[in-house]
């Protein structure tokens, strides 16, 4: 695979003599940790399905890694092949990251909740070489599904099945040969290290496009922005970092995987969300950190308040993906007794704003944060002229950790020749450089921080016969941040509601999660003179009921 990372070369010059690239690769800090702290437990890994709690010292993991490396060169993976990956937060992701890394390899997780139609255009837009899936998570048959598509995936050479026991397990295929003691092991190993400015991960997000753009991100890109993030929450070795959001989301790939063995520190996954299990888990493993979106504090500081079994260990809990609600924050400060972070980011730069942890409590509930160090933030009119400070305007980024561009879609990149990055998003910044989301340009609602491709969703309703106008708005949710809901013109004579909706999109493979969770049926839509839908107006006739 040729990747075309436009956008780091032209950083190269000063981000290094700034200080913010550090040329390291994942590989120096693993080494680095066999070297410290061979026999400290690393990985803590626990399985909802099982029950199944699996333990690695950093001894182990470094081996282990080594071991699959080995393995996926077997089965020709090399320098710059994608392998893609749809696993939950299991012992089995943390590795395989490794692993890719040991031989140059580009990780490209991807979502459990994708189906046939996301997941086929992932795989054939990266020309993913392997695919890792579980045999089946969630009683969904995650192998069934993957050798569906497979005819269909020209570049796709394996399936890798966790828990297949076939000829494709991925335990006999990966972890159970030792590879690593082959003669020609040390060989391989030393001609394929990446370099620190290579892609190491190909990662997709939903946009306003139509389709999901994969994002490029090499070693100093992630690392810029986990260094100063890790040392404004004054995380270090001897932290324990609960990662129960998806490490196919950015936000447990860089801060549950990543972050702990840069840290010298220790991860603990949660495979599927569960309040209590996550509270049992905090108290036995001694977490102190975790980082998820609203939904998560929200169900942990009830089942804390309900059950009286305190988590004292949990000094701090970052909350991204949604506003937090005050009486959240304040309700969560005296039952958890943990600080709440508030912060901002993408997965094209990692966590850009957070509040400091010496930060007034309010300053979670009312902003987003302020710029980590090596981000610049600037909020822009619609010619790109700097608004003062309380006026909403675009949100433009010039990050250390911006991605090198878009998979094969450089005309999306939205990065200017003075390296300002336009994040879709509105935003207005206070005198402090504390800024606080207003709103999105781009067509996209944040479900329990879950992006939803509305625009895609929408072409689908489209195909349906009952639909002759439709537009998906967001709408309030107390738990989840947002919810979707479909507002359609349906055609003369025909009907639709709400089950049918659903049933029709279901049909077309989409993740269930995208799914509108309400249906409103109109007469006609407001629009422009010029016939697009005015979609601020229809969310402002939503929360007027005047829909």
């Amino acid at each position: 695979m040729e990747f075309d990372a436009v956008l780091l070369p032209r950083r190269r010059a000063e981000s290094i003599a700034r200080g913010y690239w550090h040329d390291h690769t994942i590989n120096t800090y693993v080494d680095a940790c066999v070297a410290a702290c061979p026999d400290k437990r690393a990985l803590t890994a626990v399985r909802a399905d099982s029950g199944e709690v699996r333990q690695f010292t950093y001894r182990e993991l470094a081996t282990l890694a080594d071991r699959i490396a080995i393995g996926l060169s077997r089965l020709g993976v090399g320098r710059n092949d994608v392998v893609a990956m749809q696993l939950p937060n299991w012992w089995q992701f943390t590795a395989l990251y490794l692993a890719c890394s040991r031989i140059g390899a580009v990780l490209n997780p991807l979502m459990p909740i994708f189906r046939e139609r996301e997941l086929g255009f992932m795989l054939r837009h990266g020309e993913a070489k392997v695919l890792v899936v579980p045999k089946q998570f969630r009683n969904f048959d995650h192998e069934a599904m993957a050798r569906n598509l497979k005819p269909e995936l020209p570049s796709l050479t394996r399936i890798v099945v966790v828990d297949g026991g076939g000829a494709d397990d991925f335990d006999t295929l990966l972890t159970k040969p030792e590879w690593e003691k082959q003669p020609d092991a040390r060989d391989i190993l030393a001609a394929n290290r990446p370099g620190p400015d290579d892609i190491t991960q190909l990662i997709y997000t939903s946009g306003t496009t139509g389709e999901p753009k994969g994002v490029m991100h090499s070693a100093n890109t992630l690392m810029s922005n986990i260094i100063p993030y890790a040392e404004r929450l004054k995380l270090g070795s001897d932290d324990v970092v609960l990662m129960a959001s998806p490490m196919a989301h950015q936000t447990g790939f860089m801060y549950g995987l990543i972050m702990p063995i840069m840290l010298q520190a220790r991860a603990v996954l949660q495979d599927i969300w569960n309040p209590e299990v996550a509270a049992d888990v905090i108290r036995r493993e001694g977490v102190t950190f975790t980082m998820a979106s609203t939904p998560f504090l929200t169900d942990l500081t009830r089942v804390v308040s309900e059950t009286g079994k305190a988590v004292p260990s949990l000094k701090t809990f970052l909350c991204a993906g949604a506003p937090i609600p005050g009486p959240l924050v304040e309700q969560a400060r005296k039952t958890l007794g943990t600080k709440i972070v508030s912060a901002w980011g993408m997965t094209e730069n990692g966590a850009v704003t957070l509040i400091r942890l010496e930060d007034d409590d309010v300053r979670a509930f009312t902003t987003d944060g302020c710029a980590l160090p090596g981000v610049g933030i600037k909020i822009a009119d619609s010619e790109g002229k700097t608004l003062p400070p309380g006026e909403p305007g675009k949100l433009l980024v010039r990050a250390c950790s911006n991605f090198g561009g878009y998979l094969k879609r450089p005309q999306w990149n939205g990065t200017d020749a003075d390296g300002w990055f336009d994040t879709g998003d509105l935003a207005r910044m206070d005198a402090a450089g504390y800024i606080r989301i207003t709103g999105r340009s781009k067509d996209v609602i944040i479900r329990g921080g879950e992006n939803i491709p509305v625009v895609e969703i929408e072409a689908l309703l489209y195909r349906h016969p009952a639909v002759a106008q439709v537009a998906i708005i967001a709408y309030p949710d107390e738990r989840l941040g947002e919810r979707a809901c479909a507002v359609i013109v349906p055609k003369f004579n025909q009907a639709i509601d709400q089950a049918a909706m659903a049933e029709f999109l279901k049909s077309q493979k989409v993740a269930i999660q995208y799914v509108p969770e309400r249906l409103i049926l109109t007469e006609a839509m407001p629009a422009t003179p010029s016939g697009k839908i005015q979609k601020f107006k229809l969310r402002e006739m939503l929360r007027g009921n005047e829909l």
